[in-house]
């Protein structure tokens, strides 16, 4: 390996570590992940890698793993000049720089789709793509005005499993949900209306979209009314909601596991009881 010692924090090759932050992408669609975990898993994905600011123990530990990339530049650097760098401490010895792989056309998603709508937290963009890749829904469906899945904070949550994912960003819900009615999705808003199927009762059809609305606020009735479905997971009396991360992982796993039961037994499945 050829790592490039630092002798100068202000070096202009180094200030994305320093001035990115989330949602602060830059024209190259640049993205800073950082950690030994979530680099590490980012280092086994077809992401383009710009540099990699780590310690020598890093470098020293992952050899092997590092060599055979292309990288341009591995900067190193004791941790005590990364916090300098960084400009806070850090619990980590390693960040990495690289550039978002392209978006997946529309049409190009998987049969099995989770759609976010307003979605204003980074931690739950990153939470419910980790669940979605670990449950086995690989299609993340993004809107253009809220955090992004390769925004720093989502990239930590979702522990680098948010490059497992088929991403499209879309920038009009109503026409976006038209399109997907039209290549033959059933589209499922989890929200809790006196309309809402109790998620015990639902039947999965074999191309579903799961959208879930923003943590506070929900999903518009303009929105509620283009859906097909609307589901509510049952609660005890005088429970009102799940955190939006929690009731997307508990939704997914179960539309994901009766789409298999449903193709296993070529029963027929309809939105509703």
């Amino acid at each position: 390996m050829n790592l490039t010692p630092i002798d100068d924090i202000d070096s202009d090759a180094i200030q994305i570590y320093n001035r990115f932050r989330d949602n602060a992408f830059r024209a190259d669609n640049s993205f800073v992940a950082d950690s030994p975990k979530v680099v590490n898993l980012l280092l086994e994905a077809p992401i383009v890698i710009k540099s990699i600011l780590a310690t020598q123990e890093y470098y020293d530990t992952h050899e092997a793993l590092i060599s055979h990339q292309d990288i341009e530049y591995l900067f190193v650097a004791p941790k005590a000049m990364m916090h300098r760098i960084v400009g806070h401490k850090i619990h980590h010895n390693v960040m990495m720089h690289g550039i978002r792989p392209d978006e997946t056309a529309l049409s190009d998603l998987d049969d099995h789709i989770v759609m976010l709508d307003e979605i204003s937290s980074t931690q739950n963009m990153g939470s419910i793509a980790r669940s979605a890749a670990a449950i086995g829904i690989h299609s993340y469906l993004v809107p253009s005005h809220g955090p992004h899945p390769y925004s720093r904070r989502a990239l930590r949550v979702s522990m680098g499993y948010v490059s497992k994912l088929k991403i499209h960003v879309y920038s009009d819900i109503l026409t976006t949900l038209e399109y997907l009615k039209i290549m033959g999705y059933t589209i499922f808003a989890a929200e809790v209306t006196l309309q809402s199927v109790p998620l015990a009762h639902v039947r999965v059809p074999p191309k579903w979209v799961l959208l879930m609305g923003h943590e506070g606020a929900g999903l518009s009735c303009e929105i509620l009314d283009a859906c097909d479905v609307l589901v509510q997971i049952e609660m005890m009396p005088g429970i009102k909601s799940f955190n939006v991360g929690v009731a997307a992982s508990i939704m997914m796993y179960q539309f994901k596991a009766r789409t298999s039961a449903c193709d296993v037994m070529h029963i027929p499945a309809i939105g509703n009881p």
